[in-house]
């Protein structure tokens, strides 16, 4: 079946609304989830609604509650997410580290106290939207094993980072720090396939390029655990197992202001030289983010592609959900 972005983003929107999401929550992770469904992020998209509805009426997802900013410096600020979504905190982090950026040239805002948050290339699309380079990082529970190790210690760490486009369809990277995402192996297992590759004998997943991928994982969670005070390691809870405690995930948001270092015009022909000289170099290049803009107008235009037995199951729940609180 096929939705209307608008009216997908108004259904979500509502379903968090009646688990007792705030508006402002319930608003921000409806954006995300149906960017993710345009883009063609799926496994970021409708089909978590199901677990984070389960989370808010657990207790542990304070999606209602209050998030304040913290002034660490001239361009540094911190937000305590007070346990709420994810997406609303993170989305608030990189809208205030793009109003740092346009007052001074760069703007970092750290996140603590929050859930997952999802696609981190949104956030780094928000930055070039507004013609700044834009990074994004969030920890997460540990099922990475260190290189040369055994127990699973890290994330899989999300990494995002986004540069504009004179066209609007801005470079997109996003990339989790593990050899296999976690939702890639949970897509494995629902389909009764079990990956071979990324994983150690005991099932832990593997960072990638080994300690190349191992040290860029380190570098997400000092950045988005240390550093912002969130959750490190065994602190941050696992969204899907663990119904006793917060998320306790931590992010960092980063937005560098272009016009600080040149013209707009300098800059967007300075890229565009490197983009050719890549598309040039032969076989059949394809820059980060452009399979994601091409799905993304394709859902612009004829509507989100959803699966309508998803969708139905997504209802019975919310519809469940209620039946039991009257």
């Amino acid at each position: 079946m096929r939705i209307a972005a608008d009216n997908l983003e108004r259904s979500i929107r509502d379903l968090f609304r009646e688990a007792g999401a705030g508006s402002a929550q319930a608003e921000a992770a409806a954006r995300h989830l149906v960017w993710c469904e345009m883009v063609g992020r799926k496994n970021f998209g409708i089909e978590r609604i199901p677990t984070l509805l389960t989370r808010i009426k657990g207790g542990v997802l304070t999606a209602d509650g209050d998030m304040s900013f913290e002034k660490l410096g001239q361009s540094i600020e911190r937000l305590d997410a007070n346990g709420g979504f994810g997406f609303d905190a993170a989305e608030r982090a990189m809208e205030r580290a793009i109003e740092l950026a346009a007052a001074t040239g760069i703007g970092v805002v750290g996140v603590r106290n929050s859930n997952f948050f999802g696609a981190g290339a949104y956030y780094v699309n928000m930055a070039a939207q507004r013609n700044m380079i834009g990074l994004a990082v969030s920890n997460s529970f540990p099922k990475v094993v260190a290189h040369g190790g055994i127990k699973p210690v890290l994330g899989t760490n999300p990494f995002a980072f986004g540069a504009p486009r004179r066209n609007g369809e801005h470079l997109l990277f996003d990339m989790a720090t593990s050899a296999l995402a976690g939702s890639t192996v949970r897509e494995h297992v629902a389909q009764n396939r079990h990956p071979t590759e990324g994983l150690t004998a005991s099932g832990a997943l593997l960072p990638f390029g080994g300690a190349k991928g191992f040290g860029l994982a380190l570098m997400v969670e000092i950045l988005a655990g240390v550093l912002t005070g969130a959750g490190v390691g065994e602190g941050v809870a696992s969204m899907y197992n663990d119904l006793s405690r917060n998320g306790g995930n931590g992010h960092l948001m980063l937005a560098l202001d272009v016009t600080r270092w040149m013209s707009l015009e300098e800059y967007y022909a300075r890229f565009e030289t490197l983009i050719a000289a890549i598309k040039a170099s032969g076989g059949n290049v394809l820059l980060p983010g452009e399979v994601r803009w091409q799905n993304y107008h394709n859902a612009l235009a004829n509507g989100v592609q959803i699966d309508q037995a998803r969708w139905t199951e997504i209802n019975r729940l919310v519809l469940a959900a209620d039946a039991q609180v009257a």
